[in-house]
């Protein structure tokens, strides 16, 4: 079962066969997560008004990474994005809504639906095993927190390290992976990753490939 706020989505009878989907260049949300957003412009504001009078879900979703374009200028998407529940919402006073979404579970686009809205909207099957509880599932806990320690240290950063070490292993794994500053390519193997564990090996090796990267870097610079 996933909890988002003070829904309980268990079943695929619980999740909706179609979603408004936000298109958004190098956004993750994983399941179990919380993602905060600006929302500025007036489809995605009709949007958030939409979710919140219905499911109040929406799809996170990354345009294609090979940068191709519908007939009309709208970028084409990515198969796999992630349904967040918006479980935080305040308004600014100057037409804009700050909301927190809390993932529930990745999904597929299976296609994109021809709507009167503004915003998009896909028929979506649902990734059913995020549903289930994965806080016990087995990772390379001690390599996990070896690669980003390193990466943290060469790029002068920090992080709260008694929080991380209280961290359960699905926690650990989907914050790492959303605080992660990598590119769109990275995000989208983050989240198609097939299970936790392979996400964090996936993650393990994309931070290993930033570091020697940065080494070579630094190694050049100093020719």
């Amino acid at each position: 079962m996933m909890q988002a706020g003070n829904a309980h989505y268990r079943l695929e009878a619980d999740l909706p066969a179609q979603a408004a989907v936000f298109p958004l260049a190098g956004a993750l949300l994983l399941p179990g997560t919380r993602l905060p957003l600006n929302i500025f412009e007036p489809r995605y504001l009709q949007m958030i008004d939409e979710a919140i009078a219905g499911t109040r879900l929406v799809g996170i979703i990354q345009p294609s990474l090979d940068g191709a374009l519908r007939a009309d200028g709208e970028p084409e998407l990515c198969a796999v994005g992630c349904l967040g529940r918006i479980t935080s919402l305040a308004e600014t006073g100057d037409g804009r809504y700050l909301i927190v979404l809390q993932g529930v579970c990745r999904f597929r686009a299976l296609e994109e639906l021809a709507v009167r809205t503004a915003f998009r909207q896909c028929r979506i099957t649902p990734f059913l095993a995020d549903l289930q509880d994965q806080a016990g599932a087995e990772i390379d806990r001690p390599a996990l927190l070896k690669a980003f320690r390193a990466y943290l240290k060469a790029n002068e950063l920090e992080a709260d390290w008694e929080s991380v070490s209280r961290a359960d292993n699905a926690v650990l794994v989907n914050a790492l992976s959303m605080m992660a500053p990598y590119g769109p390519a990275e995000k989208q193997a983050l989240l198609e990753a097939p299970d936790l564990k392979t996400r964090a090996e996936t993650l393990i090796a994309i931070t290993e490939m930033a570091l020697a990267r940065e080494t070579d870097d630094f190694g050049s610079s100093l020719q």
